[in-house]
């Protein structure tokens, strides 16, 4: 055997190039399934009809006026734009490979990352601004399900995301003194978010109004629509971004 020369770095393996296609080839995926499955709801939900009266009057739930049941028809429609689109675009757009801004530079990434934010807690409020006046002038109660508690965490956290990246826009103003650290933070807590959001898209999809309308097969197909994006996110953070992060630190 021949003595390893000093200093000596080996080079990187090279990439396949089927490995690589694979990859963007499941971003493209991602885009347009996030993009196709807020179409779908948008169309399930005819925003601003009283789709929803049939539905609570075959439930015996009904109590208030048909003409209220178009404030909740909004409600699908402004959540999925928010978390389905703005959210998942805001994040995907990082990505080397799976951004569709991958010829910007990073500093306007980032303000396109803050725009897509600011859409996504926009759509969110006025999400939850609807669902909330639907049920009160339905006299519902309100806070009574699995998807509105863990909805409820869902946009507690991304208030607090949204502080937590004001901060690292203005490091100085905010007296961030280690800003590699609160990056790293942002990061994981990002991605808890994203999957909180994915997990209360999963749970309203066991509502009345969602089973009423989407049965058999086809509702298991989109019980595992919204998890292919967040799959895809999670790679790109836990393998990209995080290994990196800790070696700044």
């Amino acid at each position: 055997m021949q003595p390893l020369e000093v200093g000596l770095v080996p080079a990187p393996a090279r990439e396949p190039k089927l490995t690589r296609c694979l990859r963007r080839g499941s971003g493209i995926v991602a885009h347009l399934v996030a993009l196709g499955f807020t179409i779908f709801l948008t169309v399930l939900s005819r925003p601003g009809t009283t789709g929803l009266l049939m539905v609570q009057m075959k439930k015996g739930c009904w109590k208030g006026h048909p003409g209220q049941t178009g404030l909740f028809s909004w409600h699908p429609v402004f959540m999925a734009l928010a978390f389905c689109v703005c959210m998942a675009e805001a994040i995907l757009l990082f990505s080397p490979e799976h951004s569709l801004f991958f010829f910007c530079s990073r500093k306007a990434r980032i303000r396109l990352h803050w725009a897509g934010q600011t859409l996504a807690i926009l759509c969110a409020a006025l999400g939850l601004g609807f669902i909330v006046s639907s049920r009160t002038r339905s006299e519902l109660p309100h806070l009574v399900s699995w998807h509105s508690w863990v909805g409820a965490l869902t946009l507690l956290a991304t208030g607090g995301q949204a502080l937590c990246g004001l901060c690292l826009l203005c490091p100085r103003a905010a007296r961030v003194s280690r800003v590699a650290r609160l990056k790293l933070y942002h990061l994981t807590c990002g991605l808890v978010v994203y999957l909180m959001a994915t997990v209360t898209m999963l749970l309203g999809m066991y509502s009345v109004w969602f089973q009423a309308q989407i049965k058999g097969a086809a509702w298991y197909v989109c019980l595992t629509l919204p998890l292919y994006p967040a799959l895809v996110i999670m790679h790109q953070i836990s393998s990209s971004y995080l290994p990196r992060k800790k070696t700044e630190m």
